[in-house]
């Protein structure tokens, strides 16, 4: 079978197909067999086409992170689960596979052969016939399969552009003075490890930038779309609905740190000011603020007395802790138990290098309340104590840094502290205007506090500040059009943010009890099936402790819908 040229996959609109005894519907989700038939997660069915795209070839890892996931938050375990889930949906051994076997170090193979269903005449039993290049037109033929997924793609790329331009046009009739969007800067060296220090550099000034009031900052999501894709600086300018882009890159020789930076004006695509730093590695720090005081400097921004104190406060200069707290930010983001593990750890050792790193403590606070709430720790309450600890020693270490409240208001909202949640996310938007995390959060808030229609305004304040948001933006919208009654609207939200995350429990909870009051109590019971085999932690009674609903009605609506879905008690 010819291969698909690693394009996005659209299952919508895929033909059925057979594996062995196993018809497979695309469209439905479905495999059937007989009287039996199986659902399958729409990820899953992705994975399960791309395989049978490339059935023969080993499909790498990075393979599937690039065009299955497309840029959603992917850790080592969602593909794992994701095979596994497939596996177990077709009955299939990992030690003896007849459908997907592991290779080694290099990936996964579909080995079983792929047919084309064939038409059942009168009198005739039906054959099955394997798909090969021999086919007619009339068969599910290479050519065909080109042709269908290039209509696919065009109308894909057609839909994502037409969303992207009108996400810009949102946020540019709301922007303050300037808007700026900070590309990743490039690693010259592409040596993986520095991966971590390029990152880093361009989180820290995005944060530096969302502290100045004139200036409106895009979070880092929506510009990791052009880290492998060279763009021209008007076109960005149009998608992003920026004035200005940073871009940047960098090169380590040995003990020597070269950074180029250039801001480049969308409008005219003409850079406005460049400059090149060639330091010691120890004057990183030093860099970043350069960096930001160049910037200032060129756009003639008028700053206030407390926002060139936040400026001139560093986060540590301890460049060894500085480097393991990177760490833990990459094991963080893949949202699972191992992740949480090593990345509490990454933070522990960050600050037994600096003892007096804010960042460190609030990132190992919210560690340990995101421990709490998923079931992860065999002594709760005392988890949930040791994180509000360790927040209040963030903000009082480094009060000027938006990330320390924004994780002392996550403690407090897994306290049930609404008022103290709220006043510590309020104060990290104060901080930082443009900080589109603090607004998610004062979302996740209002959810909980039942204010639905606050929940909505600060939801899509955070996505325009970031037009590329991740999974929990939709989260918040979906939840709150749930809790206005808006099902359907909120089913939608809610399935777009579990694809792009499936570990998170909080979207799949929400959208197990959308179906339920949407009277979907098929997708509802297959919801919480998934629930269960992803985290078996989340029962009825760790709902009601462990999410933070104020309202003993809302709580108890919310409990009705999960326990008609079929969560266990």
């Amino acid at each position: 079978m010819e291969q698909w040229e690693n394009t996005p996959l659209d299952t919508r609109e895929q033909a059925p197909f057979e594996l062995n005894d196993w018809l497979v519907s695309p469209m439905e989700g479905t495999l059937s067999r007989g009287e039996e038939l199986v659902r399958l997660e729409p990820r899953s069915m992705e994975v399960l086409i791309y395989l049978v795209s490339r059935r023969g070839e080993v499909v790498t890892r990075e393979e599937l992170e690039r065009d299955v996931w497309r840029g959603a938050v992917v850790g080592y375990e969602a593909i794992t689960n994701t095979i596994n889930k497939l596996r177990k949906a077709l009955g299939d051994s990992s030690r003896e596979p007849a459908y997907i076997a592991t290779i080694p170090k290099r990936g996964y193979q579909l080995i079983v052969e792929v047919r084309q269903p064939q038409p059942v005449s009168a009198g005739v039993a039906s054959s099955r016939a394997p798909v090969t290049g021999e086919e007619s037109r009339s068969g599910w033929s290479p050519l065909v399969w080109f042709a269908g997924i290039t209509i696919l793609v065009l109308g894909v790329v057609w839909f994502a552009w037409q969303e992207s331009g009108e996400q810009a046009d949102r946020v540019a009739a709301q922007q303050p003075t300037i808007s700026i969007a900070v590309l990743p800067f490039e690693n010259l060296e592409k040596h993986p490890p520095r991966e971590t220090l390029v990152n880093g550099i361009t989180e820290d000034i995005i944060t530096d930038l969302s502290r100045l009031s004139a200036m409106q900052v895009l979070a880092s999501n929506a510009t990791n779309i052009y880290r492998e894709r060279q763009a021209d600086p008007r076109t960005i300018g149009r998608e992003l609905g920026v004035d200005y882009i940073l871009d940047g890159n960098l090169r380590r020789l040995g003990d020597t740190l070269r950074i180029n930076v250039q801001l480049i004006d969308t409008a005219s695509g003409f850079n406005r000011w460049a400059e090149s730093y060639d330091r010691d590695m120890m004057q990183l720090f030093a860099i970043r603020s350069e960096v930001t005081a160049g910037l200032i400097e060129t756009l003639g921004l008028e700053t206030s007395a407390q926002e060139r104190r936040n400026l001139a406060h560093t986060t540590t200069d301890n460049l060894q802790a500085w480097d393991l707290f990177q760490s833990g930010q990459r094991a963080s983001k893949r949202q699972t138990r191992e992740g949480n593990e090593e990345a509490i750890g990454f933070y522990e050792q960050a600050i037994a290098q600096d003892p007096d790193y804010g960042r460190a403590y609030g990132s190992l606070a919210y560690s340990l309340a995101l421990a709490f709430r998923r079931g992860w720790t065999d002594r709760p309450m005392h988890t949930l104590d040791r994180a509000l600890e360790l927040g209040n020693r963030a903000v009082e270490l480094d009060a000027s840094t938006p990330q320390t409240w924004w994780s002392l208001g996550y403690v407090h909202l897994m306290r049930q502290e609404f008022v103290k949640a709220k006043e510590a996310a309020a104060r990290a938007i104060e901080i930082a205007p443009s900080y589109a995390d603090g607004y998610g959060l004062l979302a996740l808030i209002s959810n909980n506090l039942g204010e639905a229609e606050e929940a909505l305004r600060y939801a899509e304040k955070g996505m325009q500040l970031n037009p590329y948001y991740t999974w929990d933006y939709l989260y918040n919208k979906g939840r709150a059009l749930y809790l206005l009654g808006r099902i359907d609207e909120a089913i939608e939200f809610l399935e777009k943010a579990r694809d792009r995350n499936e570990n998170a429990m909080p979207v799949r909870l929400h959208l197990a009890a959308s179906y339920v009051r949407a009277g979907r109590l098929d997708d509802a019971e297959w919801e919480a099936e998934q629930i269960q085999m992803t985290n078996p932690a989340e029962t009825i009674e760790h709902t009601r402790k462990s999410v933070p609903i104020s309202e003993p009605a809302l709580m108890q609506q919310f409990v009705e819908d999960l326990r008609q879905a079929g969560l266990p008690e």
